[in-house]
């Protein structure tokens, strides 16, 4: 069942799909702005325990996904390097580290005093985002991307994907926010 549109929603325009991914996108900004808003060093970088992530793990990680498929898929190069990000992060990690299947130790050496410099990174991956997606049309979302998979993964349930990974670990960020603020 369709809800009831609500007063002056008839002045909105219809929605594509586009629309719908920019949308989910610009969700994933607002929950990383909101999960790292005023936080010290030591508020992003605490662990609850010897394995846990931090929300400054989080928020770099899922930024640094959305980085790397974003541009691949868009033929660019990522945002981490072309926009000097990786130096500014100074990690001891490979420029190319993702954080995917990262270790504790690994997870222990994503340190970042400020939250400026994740939602800064978060800020231009998400333009570099929004710029690709502006180039798209709806038919493109049908192109399969990789067909390493069954089914074979179009570049819709790629971009979709993202969306999903991006708000499970912001959602995870903000739990921890709640929990470090409480201590």
């Amino acid at each position: 069942m369709i809800p009831a549109k609500p007063p002056g929603s008839e002045q909105n325009p219809p929605m594509n799909a586009i629309d719908i991914l920019l949308d989910g996108y610009g969700r994933v900004r607002e929950a990383v702005a909101q999960a790292a808003d005023g936080l010290d060093a030591d508020a992003l970088n605490h662990r609850l325990d010897h394995e846990a992530n931090t929300i400054a793990w989080l928020l770099w990680h899922l930024t640094r996904v959305q980085d790397d498929h974003v541009a691949d898929v868009a033929g660019a190069e990522q945002v981490w390097t072309a926009r000097g990000f990786a130096d500014r992060f100074a990690l001891s990690l490979p420029t190319d580290d993702t954080g995917f299947g990262h270790t504790s130790d690994r997870v222990a050496a994503v340190r970042v005093d400020s939250p400026a410099l994740l939602t800064g990174y978060h800020d231009a991956v998400y333009e570099q985002t929004v710029a690709y997606l502006g180039r798209l049309d709806e038919g493109d979302l049908d192109v399969v991307i990789d067909d390493m998979w069954d089914p074979p993964v179009t570049l819709g349930v790629r971009l979709v994907s993202v969306i999903a990974d991006d708000l499970q670990h912001a959602g995870q960020a903000a739990f921890l926010r709640g929990l470090v603020l409480r201590r």
